[in-house]
């Protein structure tokens, strides 16, 4: 069996395998806004966590 374990950067992989395979431009641009996506988590998890 080929049972890969889950990983929360599976579908960061998979994403990356697809960006890859696109065109020079294309390929930037999806770069472009997955490092702005991973930006926004990652600051995002900076912040405090506050209840309502």
């Amino acid at each position: 069996m080929t049972n890969e374990p889950e990983h929360p950067t599976g579908g960061l992989v998979s994403r990356v395998h697809l960006i890859d395979e696109q065109p020079l431009e294309e390929r930037a641009a999806a770069y472009s806004q997955l490092v702005d996506e991973l930006r926004a988590t990652l600051e995002g998890s900076d912040s405090p966590k506050t209840s309502a």
